[in-house]
């Protein structure tokens, strides 16, 4: 510090202060919510609003925050498009372009017509004001969805089928401002069918990207074996195509969740997953927190009843018309009334979409201010009704739905770890009771040579605990690690059991150390790689030898009597070298002058 003058304030100090404070903040703020079984999303909101510009003005730069905090959404949407491939896509086609679309119409429409008729805006106003409101939140519902297990269930893929036509809303709902617009500068903007064009032919880019330019570069990293370019490739997709919606107007999320599809058939798909996954986690945190900090505290004070009352209605109208719709779509009441809990709240693209309306010269700055407040308080309210949802059991299946007990379970629990010459035969044997197995290996050349067989092997280190997550290993009924060598040990595979307690886990022993070396710990089970193999040869040859079968089967249960007996005093002195005088030994047999077997060992 110069005595001269005053401290000169750097770009460093600001990033590292408000870094510290918005962690810190944070980190509390969520554990206590956590805590009450509130969830993370109202801790985030809270404490943004507290240390941002309306509250005690710590932190400042809310609007920057929150446009970098976006790349969360669209790095969920592309996780979630990892998940998804295109036949699975074409199988929600009915209720994507049915179901969401009916939700995106009706919903706008109803919230559009309220605002017409209980307020002065005018009916140009009104459209802007309500569409968005029709709209919720990908950023606080897909994660819940995720975290418990229901984004791949029926009830799950109607949700995700509701948000993902919301995402593709964002180019008419924008089409329709722009088409209300007052300012004359919006009529240099491009015209809706070219925004359409642009859509189809990013669509159409990104397939082709993934196929010839993302794939191929994947097997080369893979080949490289370094897991941090596998980092810079991640990112670089989601960035890239991001990019490339944005800079045509388009929905960046979408671009990010096309890029995820076109890779949901990759053997790379998990540990993509599993490394961009702390990404994900961070931005979104940072996104609600940010959403929290552009909270207008001025517009809520200023009409008090009007945003309460609103965002109330808002939620109320929301969840009367997706639970009807949810029942002309099928579902059971308790079902479509949770749908239309959990999508009650308004959305993110909302905040983008009001600001287009005020430079549209559609409503005053006020007003989108006031309507942002609206949707922040609706989301506040989620994980509320969330709760509400879990404790009447809303989001639960029917009875008969649910599985009674393991062998009712569906097919597709077990997971195997190294798909190598071990690996395959357990496979095959899963795979010939009809299980659905998912195949993990870090070798890019095994993928390969697999592939060839119309096998498909996932690339990653499956024993990381992330990377097993990513894999399903939740549901997983058995994980089977066939991984060659002795690396597999209680450092590894303790985490994994604690992580994955409904699991039975299996291993692969290298050697009669490493067995003793897995034995305290509580796995299902392992197996000597070679120990059954060579006993079957040792069988063999005797057979050669014309030793009758009464004395072969003998030698065996003796021979494996004795093994147990040796691992046993093995495991309680600590030392190999213990029970040596079990051990077979040139010149001694198991007969005596009887020609019966006398169990007596060198």
């Amino acid at each position: 510090m110069s005595p001269a003058g005053p401290e000169v304030v750097t770009a460093t100090d600001v990033l590292l202060t408000e870094g510290v404070i918005l962690l810190g903040v944070a980190l509390l703020f969520v554990m206590v919510f956590r805590r009450l079984g509130l969830g993370a999303v109202l801790g985030y909101l809270i404490a943004g609003a507290l240390v941002g510009p309306q509250g005690l003005g710590l932190v400042g730069g809310a609007e920057s925050k929150l446009a970098i905090a976006e790349i969360g959404i669209v790095l969920l949407l592309f996780l979630v498009g990892l998940e998804l491939n295109v036949q699975r896509l074409w199988r929600l086609k009915r209720d994507i372009f049915g179901l969401g679309l009916m939700q995106v119409v009706l919903c706008g429409a109803a919230l559009a017509g309220i605002i017409y008729l209980t307020t002065e805006f005018t009916w140009g106003a009104a459209i802007a004001l309500g569409l968005p409101l029709g709209l919720s939140s990908t950023a606080q519902v897909l994660p819940s969805l995720k975290n418990s297990g229901r984004i791949n269930s029926p009830f799950g893929e109607k949700a995700f089928s509701i948000l993902l036509l919301q995402d593709l809303s964002i180019v008419p709902l924008i089409t329709i401002v722009a088409a209300l617009s007052r300012n004359p500068a919006d009529a240099l903007g491009p015209p809706g069918w070219q925004l359409a064009l642009y859509t189809v032919a990013a669509i159409v880019g990104l397939v082709l990207a993934g196929r010839f330019i993302l794939n191929p570069l994947l097997r080369l990293t893979g080949r490289l074996g370094e897991r941090e370019l596998f980092v810079v490739v991640g990112l670089f997709t989601v960035l890239a195509s991001a990019a490339l919606m944005h800079y045509l107007h388009l929905s960046t999320a979408l671009g990010a969740f096309i890029a995820g599809v076109m890779l949901a058939d990759s053997p790379y798909r998990h540990e993509i997953e599993a490394d961009v996954e702390p990404f994900r986690s961070i931005l979104l945190g940072l996104f609600f927190l940010a959403v929290g900090m552009v909270l207008d505290v001025q517009a809520v004070l200023a009409s008090p009843l009007f945003v309460f009352g609103m965002a109330a209605l808002l939620v109320i109208v929301k969840t009367v018309i997706i639970s009807g719709v949810g029942r002309l779509f099928g579902m059971e009441k308790k079902q479509a009334f949770a749908l239309g809990l959990l999508l009650s709240q308004g959305g993110e693209f909302g905040f983008v979409l009001f600001a287009q309306a005020q430079d549209a010269l559609l409503v005053a700055p006020s007003a989108a201010s006031m309507f942002s407040a609206i949707v922040t308080i609706s989301m506040a309210t989620t994980p509320f009704l969330l709760l509400l949802a879990r404790k009447l059991e809303f989001a639960r299946p029917s009875k008969e739905d649910e599985p009674e007990g393991p062998d009712e379970a569906p097919q597709g629990a077990a997971l195997v770890v190294g798909y190598g010459r071990f690996g395959q035969t357990v496979a095959q044997m899963l795979m010939g009771h009809g299980c659905d197995v998912t195949l993990i290996d870090k070798k890019p050349a095994q993928i390969e040579i697999s592939s060839k067989f119309h096998m498909k092997v996932y690339y990653g280190d499956g024993t990381r605990v992330d990377l097993l997550r990513r894999a399903g290993a939740e549901r997983a009924q058995i994980i089977i690690f066939c991984i060659d060598g002795d690396s597999l040990g209680p450092k590894i595979l303790e985490p994994i059991l604690e992580a994955f307690p409904q699991a039975a886990i299996f291993a692969r022993a290298y050697d009669r150390q490493h067995l003793l070396t897995l034995k305290n710990l509580d796995i299902a089970g392992s197996v000597r790689e070679v120990f059954e193999s060579a006993i079957l040869m040792g069988l063999e040859a005797m057979k050669a030898l014309g030793v009758p079968e009464a004395e072969i089967a003998e030698v065996e249960r003796r021979y494996r009597e004795n093994d147990q007996q040796r691992l046993a005093a093995q495991d309680a002195e600590g030392s190999l070298h213990a029970a040596k005088d079990l051990i077979y030994r040139p010149g001694h047999s198991m007969r005596d002058a009887d020609g019966q077997f006398e169990g007596k060992f060198g």
